[in-house]
């Protein structure tokens, strides 16, 4: 099978964990006889740089040729540090998902039996935690109306959602939901906010076509408790823009490192796979950050756009060898030896290929 994959590296340290994914598909590509045409393009702070623009439209071409998009990160301490600076990196980002149509985050959160000890939660709490969020990403407050007044005293953000967003949003929930254990949580602020009321309205007005799901409803603020006490007691979640992005976060490390979580962002054009990570720079050039959330985003990436689960099947199965013999980056060495960005990608191909 010939793979048409845009290649978004972006900035820190995102072409660093992004070249062990290519190393890693390659390995794939080869024992399994598939050809990968990457196809490189600019954003993000690079994009800025190069062309004064954080999501060009060339590189908005090269995605929509694509069958798919593998992405690094974005973000540079230069314009975080800057609150005047017109662009910004994280513009592109949110121009990317707006314009690809990107409007579903699939967020997993899992756990792995090896590292069950190195997270911040008690064992007996996160054992068995596998739940998904699919969090909305083009509609809400990150799209709505903002400005200042009062001479700049007073900022304000706007938190807008249509029906049509929710209810296609809640659609993928409900099938994603059918294909899993069949129990669905809609996380809004229904008490307080009329865009959560409509949220909750739509969801319920679905509820027929699903006579299979469970389906409850709870507020964010008691989502946010219950993910620290009872992880695996959910399993599908869906929420919107600001939320989602918030509780995905704090889900992450119930697995021990937030460089270790996949994500896939989907659409009607194309889908796009990336680490739930930032750009994290300080780590960026040293060869130090950890790949495996990136390369298995191109393992969700080969089973979801291309339906080769063998061969995502492959890549978790060595994520997983490579964990249990401590063949890992500083950030879950404990002390003990850590393996560089690119020692950790070459120990994975060389075990894909044997």
């Amino acid at each position: 099978m010939k793979l048409n994959i845009a290649l978004l590296a972006g900035d820190g340290i995102g072409p660093e964990v992004i070249q062990q994914a290519v190393k890693v598909s390659e390995a794939i590509a080869k024992k399994f006889n598939h050809t990968i045409n990457w196809m490189p393009a600019l954003t993000g702070a690079a994009a800025i740089e190069a062309v004064g623009d954080p999501y060009p439209k060339e590189t908005h071409d090269i995605c929509l040729k694509s069958d798919a998009i593998l992405f690094g990160a974005i973000g540079h301490p230069r314009f975080d540090n800057d609150p005047s600076a017109k662009i910004r990196p994280e513009q592109g980002l949110l121009k990317m998902r707006k314009d690809l149509g990107l409007f579903a985050n699939v967020r997993p959160t899992f756990t792995f039996p090896s590292l069950i000890d190195k997270s911040p939660l008690k064992k007996e709490r996160i054992e068995g935690t596998d739940l998904v969020f699919l969090r909305e990403l083009t509609g809400g407050i990150y799209f709505g109306e903002r400005g200042r007044k009062d001479n700049g005293n007073t900022a304000f953000d706007t938190c807008t959602y249509n029906r049509f967003e929710i209810e296609r949003l809640a659609i993928k929930g409900f099938e994603l939901a059918m294909k899993r254990s069949k129990k669905l949580c809609c996380v809004d602020k229904a008490n307080v906010l009329e865009s959560s009321r409509l949220w909750r309205e739509t969801v319920q007005s679905l509820e027929k076509k699903y006579p299979e799901v469970d389906v409850s409803y709870e507020f964010v603020d008691a989502v946010a408790m219950r993910l620290v006490q009872w992880p695996n007691s959910y399993d599908v979640l869906i929420t919107e823009n600001l939320f989602g992005d918030i509780l995905t976060d704090e889900a992450s490390v119930i697995s021990g490192s937030m460089g270790l979580m996949p994500s896939a962002s989907v659409g009607s054009k194309t889908s796009l796979y990336e680490p739930i990570h930032g750009s994290y720079p300080q780590a960026a050039g040293k060869d130090i950050a950890n790949p495996l959330a990136t390369i298995l985003s191109a393992a969700m990436m080969f089973e979801d756009t291309f339906n080769l689960k063998e061969e995502s099947l492959l890549i978790r199965k060595v994520v997983d060898k490579s964990l249990e013999e401590s063949i890992v980056t500083e950030d879950l060495s404990d002390g003990q030896k850590a393996y560089k960005t690119s020692e950790v990608g070459d120990w994975l191909v060389k075990k894909i290929l044997e």
